[in-house]
């Protein structure tokens, strides 16, 4: 499947926001490789929490390599594979904030790298599954902490 969302996006539960959801709208990608939402409305109780706008953007976007490396043959004498390459994938999200009274908004940008080497999609694609899935529920489930060590710098 597609990156895709659903739309609206139910948030994660975080100290101050209360059932949050963000709609999202099919934006213009940066390049042919990616594909990119704006945040378009909200959802729940998000005080002074801002949708997308030109100068304070909220999208997020999806990267995929401009050239996808298969794997190569091994070598006939040895049978190893030497130089295996990496796929590379990356999601962004941006967020526009203010950091002080009077001043412009700067981007808080939030990304996932997955680095895939070549070959593992193909022969054991479960371990790519148990990893974003560890991955995915490890942030979600620990949120509220993740933000709190955003905010205060305290692990």
């Amino acid at each position: 499947m597609p990156f895709a969302p659903s739309s609206p996006v139910t948030g994660a539960a975080i100290t101050g926001l209360t059932l949050p959801t963000y709609t999202l709208t099919a934006d213009t990608p940066p390049n042919a490789n990616s594909k990119q939402f704006a945040v378009t409305a909200l959802g729940g109780t998000q005080t002074s929490v801002d949708t997308n706008m030109v100068s304070k953007p909220f999208t997020m976007t999806f990267f995929r390599p401009p050239v996808l490396r298969p794997l190569p043959q091994a070598r006939v004498d040895t049978g190893i594979i030497s130089n295996i390459p990496v796929n590379r994938y990356t999601f962004l999200l941006r967020k526009g904030g203010v950091p002080a009274a009077n001043q412009v908004p700067q981007l808080i940008k939030l990304s996932f790298v997955a680095e895939i080497p070549a070959g593992v999609d193909a022969f054991e694609p479960e371990e790519i599954r148990a990893a974003m899935s560890c991955f995915v529920g490890t942030l979600s489930a620990n949120a509220d902490g993740i933000c709190s060590i955003l905010l205060t710098g305290v692990l």
